[in-house]
């Protein structure tokens, strides 16, 4: 969700630093790359959910919500307006936070921490926080002053004017000058603090409106300045922030990926995915963070969502499967109210109870982060479609997937890379013969997908 102060020839030299990114690692490191993003869960929840769940399925990741002290309010949104760096928001305290991280990497889990760094709250008039905080939207007793602030107070308006996109404020929220050398050390302090905890990788929240070049200074003052990051910087055609900018901190998140797979399965045809990535002028796969929504996304209708049942989960076995990027699965909970906070306030009992919709836990879903971890590296081969809503592909010698996007069922042959045997279609535990010539033959129902691999032979 905002961003800084910078005037005349300084502003000329942070530019052309921002044009010029540098190199930097990308992906997540390790073998697992899928995450699991766990939307305002609390931090025991989401212990539990990496010793049940994630762990075993093959989840690399966790990401969880702020857990920075935030404004009081039900509201989802509240928790992206800081008010300190306490651990003190209402998934957790401190004690949670590092207990969810232990508990996490037991079950071998990592932890990215969606981090807001670009603001403060928007409150009009003083308030006290979740952990008991005063605070003022530009005082921040303790931690920042009306000084530390840009001089631009009102909202931003002109997405193709640079200054104004990194200067004032998105949505009314305060925007920290992360040009200032208090706020970046400030801020890279709050950072190393998570890092201190046992924290993997950060989601910085909103780094659109904050120069590529204040986010590799506060970059490089931590602990481990190679840490992975993940950015949010949306794409708009026309805009004066582009994504590219700043791949030389590392992954960016690829929004239009979401935008047009939501396109392609409502509208189009699934036989257009053949190149789907960077032969779409996206990101570098090695670069690119992909989702087929995140909470933002869900909420204002600009990708697919849960609400879309089916579609939604092919378009997820479709991401899973695909070599490009690496995956986010957003979780989160049932909503008709845009801004409603979640359920119990981020007390998840069971999956699928009180409205929370465990994404990460669909069979059709979580049994593709296998295939994914077995097919890593290996390059689509055996690419087939009918021209419209149904195609196939294999991964190399190590997988194959097979989608029916159409209203009625589907039998054919398919030839593969596969070694001769039985496995398991993970989409539904049913049996699935290759055979000598590496070739499979099965009939998929409507709307329905087929996905077998080399590590489950058999069911």
């Amino acid at each position: 969700m905002a961003r800084r102060t910078l005037s005349g020839v300084a502003a000329l030299a942070a530019a052309s630093l921002v044009m010029t990114p540098t190199s930097a690692s990308a992906s997540p490191p390790g073998s697992k790359d899928v995450t699991a993003v766990l939307f305002e869960w609390n931090f025991a929840s989401v212990a539990r959910e990496c010793t049940t769940t994630l762990g075993p399925a093959g989840y690399g990741y966790v990401q969880v919500s702020p857990p920075a002290e935030h404004i009081q309010g039900s509201q989802w949104w509240t928790s992206y307006q800081p008010v300190s760096y306490k651990i003190a928001g209402r998934l957790g305290d401190r004690t949670a936070f590092r207990n969810m991280v232990n508990t996490c990497h037991a079950a071998g889990v990592k932890v990215v921490v969606d981090t807001v760094i670009n603001h403060m709250s928007a409150g009009a008039g003083n308030g006290t926080g979740t952990g008991g905080s005063r605070y003022g939207k530009y005082d921040y007793p303790g931690l920042y002053s009306s000084y530390d602030f840009d001089d631009c107070t009102s909202q931003i308006t002109d997405y193709r004017n640079r200054w104004n996109v990194q200067n004032c404020e998105l949505v009314g929220l305060a925007d920290l000058d992360t040009g200032e050398e208090y706020v970046r050390r400030t801020i890279a302090g709050y950072m190393n603090d998570l890092l201190s905890l046992g924290v993997d990788g950060f989601r910085i929240d909103a780094a659109k409106h904050m120069p590529a070049a204040d986010l590799a200074n506060i970059k490089s003052r931590l602990t481990d300045p190679g840490v992975y990051w993940k950015q949010e910087v949306i794409f708009g055609a026309g805009e004066a922030v582009q994504p590219t900018e700043y791949t030389g901190n590392g992954d960016v998140q690829e929004f239009r990926y979401a935008y047009d797979l939501k396109r392609v399965f409502n509208n189009e045809n699934l036989a257009y995915l053949k190149n789907y990535g960077e032969g779409w002028g996206y990101l570098k796969s090695s670069s690119a963070g992909v989702f087929v929504d995140n909470h933002d996304t869900e909420r204002n209708g600009s990708t697919l969502s849960y609400k879309d049942n089916a579609t939604y989960t092919l378009a997820n076995v479709f991401m899973l499967a695909w070599p490009y990027g690496a995956p986010d699965i957003n979780s989160g909970y049932e909503f008709s109210d845009h801004d409603a906070g979640p359920p119990g306030g981020g007390q998840v009992n069971a999956c699928w109870q009180n409205g929370w919709k465990c994404q990460h836990n669909w069979p059709e879903i979580r049994s593709m982060v296998g295939f994914r971890n077995a097919t890593r590296g290996q390059a689509v081969t055996h690419w087939w479609d009918n021209g419209g809503d149904a195609i196939a592909f294999g991964r190399g010698d190590k997988g194959f997937v097979a989608i029916n996007h159409e209203s009625g069922s589907l039998t054919r042959t398919y030839q593969t890379s596969l070694p001769a045997g039985t496995y398991c279609n993970v989409q539904n535990n049913t049996p699935v013969t290759v055979n000598g010539s590496g070739q499979l033959t099965a009939t998929l129902g409507a709307h329905t997908a087929l996905a077998v691999h080399v590590d489950r032979r058999g069911c």
